[in-house]
């Protein structure tokens, strides 16, 4: 199996996805997880690009046993594994001109401006733009000539006129195109540099693959492949074509849906766990519809029976909702690992030992969806004064009954003896009774003069975390916002 990105950006979610299957499929039949970098778009290929891919493959968890790796060099024997430096080594030169002896590949000179009126002239005529073929029959005499004129051929390939190229895909059944309808694809550039249909088709034969997963938007691509498969006499491999990716509008998932590349992912704080979990299910399903797995579970029941063929539609309600599944199965170690990158970014709790840090963050475990959630939701704990919600103060400080609670549970909580939850608790509860007090008018200011929010932890918890002269600070000062 193989993973073949194009370094012009990002790893999208859906490039994710094809990774992802290829290499689950890899994992379960024993096989081999191939890394090849396409970088022959000379123009938007970037060094950053292949880092970025690089950065989130191995985030992601998705390790491969050939190919390039980020520290330098290259893993396994049939490399190099960029198609650039394949390019450079005349790899691909071998093939074209093989293909050329045999009359199955020709030069041709036409220029874009040519090649654009050709489109119109086929929009005009309703019939589908391709290329027309004028350089098919050109003698040698006449290629000697457009040279003369200064023109850089590229080098096409010869498609048969007749017949039907098909194959047995593995997700869609038998796929046939006629091959009258096809076109002859350029297979090298006017630059010497291979175009995708040729050297994919070079790299996964010299490179032994077995099995090709792919989105169904290469499946126009295949007859072209295929085609040069058998031109140079080679066995395809089994090829399957996985289901397009759209957003709750049922359009493809583009930028307008939110975020589509795993980086942006990573930043809000999804679990690499929860990616993979979540991007298994958007085109493939078990048979008794199982929503949540771990890593081995997932490998031992991925199969591509379970691919489906109509496109797999991507929820971010769904993939939020999973997130926090994945968040509150974490111990509080392994929560405040996982939060400690974004809670040094934010500055939150730098100061503070880690059992603290630890404390805290576990306060709110079950209401996080996102890693990056925490720091704006704990902060309050390490700031001098907290910070007022102005419609927390509104609705809950303007009550005739604040000020006077606020003062009274100061002096209270001045004076107990065991700073501790349920002696916080108690104390409050008791006070409530004694003032005729309902609960929650004791409560409510409580929270907002600590926290400055109406929402937030569990109320004696984060009390008692904060501290008596902290508390008693803030009490003391919220008491002097009361109308």
């Amino acid at each position: 199996m193989r993973f073949a990105p194009s370094p012009t950006g990002n790893l999208h979610i859906g490039s994710a996805r094809t990774a992802l299957f290829n290499w689950l499929f890899a994992r379960r039949m024993k096989g081999v997880f191939i890394l090849r970098i396409e970088d022959t778009d000379e123009l938007r290929s970037t060094d950053e690009s292949t880092r970025a891919i690089f950065s989130a493959l191995r985030w992601l968890g998705l390790d491969w046993d050939e190919g390039p790796v980020p520290e330098g060099g290259e893993l396994g024997a049939y490399g190099p594994y960029f198609q650039g430096k394949r390019a450079g080594m005349g790899v691909y030169r071998k093939y074209s001109d093989q293909l050329m002896a045999q009359g199955m590949a020709y030069r041709c000179y036409c220029t874009p401006a040519e090649l654009d009126e050709q489109r119109k002239r086929a929009q005009l005529e309703k019939r589908p733009p391709k290329y027309e073929g004028t350089c098919r029959h050109l003698t040698q005499a006449q290629c000697r000539d457009l040279e003369a004129q200064g023109r850089k051929p590229v080098i096409r390939f010869r498609m048969p006129e007749e017949g039907v190229t098909a194959w047995n895909d593995l997700i869609r059944g038998e796929i046939k195109f006629e091959n009258k309808l096809l076109y002859d694809f350029i297979m090298v550039k006017a630059s010497g540099y291979p175009t995708y249909n040729f050297a994919c088709v070079i790299d996964d034969h010299l490179m032994e693959m077995s099995h090709i997963i792919r989105g169904d938007d290469h499946i126009s691509n295949t007859p072209l492949q295929l085609l040069v498969y058998k031109a140079l006499g080679w066995t395809p491999p089994e090829i399957a074509h996985l289901s397009m990716i759209h957003g709750p509008d049922g359009t493809k998932l583009s930028k307008r849906h939110g975020a589509t590349d795993v980086q942006a992912y990573e930043a809000e704080g999804y679990l690499p766990a929860v990616i993979r979990n979540y991007l298994a299910l958007l085109g493939w399903s078990t048979p008794d519809s199982q929503q949540l797995f771990t890593g081995p579970d997932l490998i031992e029941k991925f199969d591509i029976a379970g691919c489906q063929k109509n496109p797999a539609m991507f929820d971010p309600v769904k993939f939020k909702w999973m997130n926090g599944e994945y968040i509150r199965k974490l111990t509080p170690d392994e929560l405040l690992d996982m939060a400690a990158p974004f809670l040094k970014k934010s500055g939150v709790g730098q100061n503070a030992d880690r059992e603290t840090l630890k404390k805290i963050v576990a306060l709110e475990q079950e209401k996080y969806k996102l890693l990056g959630e925490i720091p704006s939701l704990v902060d309050f704990f390490f700031k001098d004064e907290a910070e007022f919600d102005p419609k927390a103060v509104e609705k809950v400080f303007k009550k005739p009954e604040a000020k006077k609670v606020l003062a009274d549970m100061r002096e209270r909580y001045l004076k107990l003896a065991d700073f501790n939850a349920a002696s916080l608790e108690k104390e409050a509860r008791d006070y409530a009774a004694s003032a005729s007090l309902k609960a929650g008018q004791v409560f409510h200011p409580l929270r907002v003069a600590v926290s400055g929010r109406t929402e937030g932890p569990t109320l004696f918890k984060m009390i008692e975390y904060l501290g008596r002269d902290a508390v008693s600070k803030r009490l003391e000062r919220a008491a002097a916002l009361c109308g």
